[in-house]
Parts: structure tokens; sequence; C-alpha cells
């Protein structure tokens, strides 16, 4: 598991978890973090949602000391606000600023946001300069393969990123017509890591660690980052890290183990955003948790209406 630096921020060891909405939070972060997670990301953050003081957005961007580093994963399409949101933040407690360029939601790309600016090399150039120039901070681009099923221009981009100053890319090998269905391209990772000189990081059709070790001999990445694996799944980055390092393959933890760490990532979540909101939240996370084992499905009915823990307590007890 070998070091890398994303411009002045030394990464110890290549698996990372990725910004995903909904998802990676702060209670889940530190549990990535805690089972080896060498890199964590926010969920994306609005730059209009800074300016303007969105009630949500303090707690998109609240960073535990022990989850670093740590980046925050800001969206927009005007660069004059994403460089202004950029500099109000970054006198917090977070190391890198990662700007989004690859989200496939209609409702971000239908602004102007995410994955559209694939489509607008020119923009979204003006918007990784202006960043780069209002912080001091390694800024990092994620974006994906293209934006149409056949587009192929993740080279481009990521030269067009280096040029205007990000300090590493993360490569989604899929287009944004293919969402997070079909195969992932993995050569384009390693098109995109022969063509710039700034780390790079693979990410798509990672589901178990030896996806790892494969994208890693397809493409020489400098680090592999994990999305959807690692819902209901922090041990995932134990097991990466361990299989890279010695070929073994940790077995996945037993029952036992899962339903000790559903409760304690609610306990987590109500510390955070308190029971009513924590708990509806656990709902998807335990779903996640037992996906595939016996009496998932009548588990997964009952959380559907859990808004207490002592609730979701009694079905643990009875269900795992």
């Amino acid at each position: 598991m070998s070091a890398f630096n994303i411009g002045n921020v030394t990464i110890d060891g290549n698996i990372v978890l990725a910004p995903m909405a909904g998802v990676t939070d702060l209670p889940f972060r530190l549990l990535c973090k805690e089972y080896g997670a060498s890199l964590v990301y926010t969920e994306m953050v609005s730059a209009k949602g800074i300016i303007y003081k969105n009630k949500n957005t303090g707690m998109l961007l609240t960073i535990d000391e022990r989850e670093r580093p740590a980046a925050v994963q800001l969206f927009g399409c005007e660069p004059e606000i994403v460089a202004e949101a950029a500099a109000l933040i970054e006198h917090r407690n977070f190391d890198i600023i990662d700007i989004n360029m690859g989200c496939p939601v209609p409702k971000i790309v239908n602004n102007g946001e995410g994955s559209a600016l694939m489509k607008d090399h020119k923009l979204a150039g003006k918007i990784i300069d202006a960043v780069v120039k209002a912080v001091k901070k390694p800024v990092t681009v994620k974006f994906r393969k293209g934006f149409e099923r056949n587009d192929d221009c993740a080279v481009e981009f990521a030269r067009m990123a280096e040029y205007y100053g990000a300090q590493a890319v993360a490569v989604h090998a899929r287009t944004r017509e293919q969402y997070y269905s079909g195969e992932a391209d993995l050569d384009v990772i390693a098109r995109v890591k022969d063509a710039v000189k700034i780390p790079v990081i693979g990410n798509g059709d990672i589901y178990d660690v030896t996806d790892i070790k494969k994208m890693y001999e397809r493409t020489g990445a400098d680090a592999f980052m994990i999305g959807r694996a690692a819902r209901g799944n922090p041990w995932i980055f134990k097991r990466a890290k361990v299989y890279m390092q010695t070929g073994e393959i940790i077995p996945p933890p037993p029952v036992c183990d899962i339903a000790e760490m559903i409760l304690r990532h609610a306990k987590m979540n109500i510390e955070f955003k308190g029971e009513y909101t924590g708990m509806r939240e656990m709902r998807k996370h335990a779903a996640w948790y037992t996906q595939g084992l016996k009496n998932s499905a009548k588990f997964r009915d009952k959380l559907s209406h859990i808004s207490t823990y002592d609730e979701l307590l009694q079905i643990v007890k009875k269900y795992m």
C-alpha cells in the first residue's frame, strides 16, 4: 500500500472512499476511515449553498479530525461562485478541495453542473483555474470517461485539468449516459495515467478486493476509489489493504459483527444528526448492511417503519 501526494498532502495508502450523495456523511466516513480508507470525501456540496448559507451546508462541511486527510467536494458551474465558495471555507479543517465534474443526476446536469461540464471544456477550465487561484489548499477534479455513450474525452479533460492547476484527478471509467450500468472502461484510466504527471485515482467496477488488483494491473493508477461497494461495508477497506499487501482474502464479517456495526452506526448518526433524522437515514444504511443475509427481506420491511434506536435494536435482535 504505497503512499502518494496530492499537492502538499500525503495520503498514507491508496484505497479511497468515493464521494456519494446521501451516503458519505461524517459518521459513515469515520467508520470507513477506522477500517482503513486512506482518503475520504464529503458528499458534494453546492457552491451556491455555501455562499447563501444554506442551512444544510454546515453539516455537510463538518470534518472530524479523526477522518483526516479529507476532501470537501464542491459542485457548481459559475467560476466566480465556485471560487468564492472555496475561499470562504478554506479555513475549515479539511485538506483538499475537489470539484465535481462527473455527477450524472439529471437535476445537477440540467443546471449545467456535474458531468454537464464535460461538454464544455473551456468553462470547466475556467472553474478549475478560478478555484486554484482562490485557495492555497490542493484542488482536484473528479470526472467521467465522457458525456454521451460513445464519448471518450477523459484524456483531453485530464490534461486540461492539469494545465489549470489541478493536483490530482479521479476518473470514473463510464460516461454520463451509462450512469452506473454496463462495464467500466478501465483502459480510459490507463490512458489518463499515461497522459498526465499528477496522481490519477481510478473509479468504477470495484465490487470486491480482487477488483482493485485488476484495476491496478490494467491502469497503473495511483489510487483506487471505492463507491457503492462500501455502502453497508466499511470492512472492505481493511480487506482491500490486506489483500493488496499479502494476497490474503479476509472473509466478510460474521452476522454478529454486522449487527454490532448497525447499532454502532445508528448511535453515531443520532449523535451527529439527532434521533429523528439519524434513524430515518439509518433505514437505508441498515438495508445495505444486511443485503443478502438470511431474513434480510423481513428485516428491510421492518426497517421502513423505524424512527427510534430502540425500534432498530428490537428488529436487529429478532432478525439477526
